[in-house]
C-alpha cells in the first residue's frame, strides 16, 4: 500500500510508524488543502482537523499545528512564547521547511525537527485528522500520539 502513495507521504507513513503511530494515510479524490475540504471530504467537524501552519518566528520556522476551527492569534501567540513575532511563513520558507507543499503539510516527515506547538482545544477530540505531505493525503491520530509525534508544546493558538 505505501508503494502507491506519493514520496513526501511515504516519508510521512515511515515517520508514523518509526512513532509507533498506526493511522493508516488516506488518499483523497481531490484535494483537501484546507480544513472545510478536509473535513467535508472525511466526514467530520471542521475542529478535528489539524491544520499544519507554519510561521517564520525569530529566525527559524515554527509549525503550529491547529484546530481547523479557528485561526491562530499570532500576536497573543508570540507573547505566550516569548517570541518577538510570528508572521506567516512563505510558500518558499515553508517548502525548505518541511519538504512539503502549502496545502499538505504533515505533521511530521520534514528534513529535521520543527519546533511545533500543538493547540490545546485539539485535545477535544478523540480522533483528529492532519495533512499527509499532499494536498491529497490525510491520517488519523489522537491529540496525545499529536504531541508525542511533534515533540509539541500545548498552548492555547487562538
Amino acid at each position: 500500500m505505501t508503494a502507491q502513495l506519493p514520496t513526501r507521504s511515504r516519508l510521512v507513513h515511515d515517520s508514523l510508524r518509526a512513532a509507533g503511530i498506526a493511522g493508516d494515510i488516506v488518499v483523497l479524490p481531490d484535494a483537501a488543502s484546507t480544513a472545510p475540504l478536509a473535513a467535508a471530504a472525511l466526514g467530520v467537524e471542521v475542529g478535528a482537523i489539524a491544520n499544519s501552519l507554519v510561521f517564520w518566528s525569530d529566525g527559524e520556522a515554527l509549525l503550529v499545528m491547529t484546530s481547523g476551527a479557528h485561526r491562530v492569534d499570532t500576536a497573543a501567540l508570540a507573547e505566550r512564547l516569548g517570541r518577538t513575532s510570528i508572521k506567516r511563513a512563505t510558500p518558499e520558507q515553508v517548502r525548505e521547511a518541511t519538504g512539503q507543499a502549502i496545502g499538505g503539510v504533515a505533521p511530521t516527515g520534514h528534513p529535521s525537527p520543527l519546533t511545533t506547538i500543538v493547540d490545546e482545544d485539539l485535545a477535544q477530540y478523540p480522533e483528529i485528522w492532519a495533512a499527509g505531505g499532499t494536498p491529497h493525503t490525510v491520517f488519523p491520530l489522537t491529540f496525545d500520539e499529536l504531541v508525542r509525534l511533534t515533540n509539541g508544546t500545548v498552548a492555547k493558538v487562538d
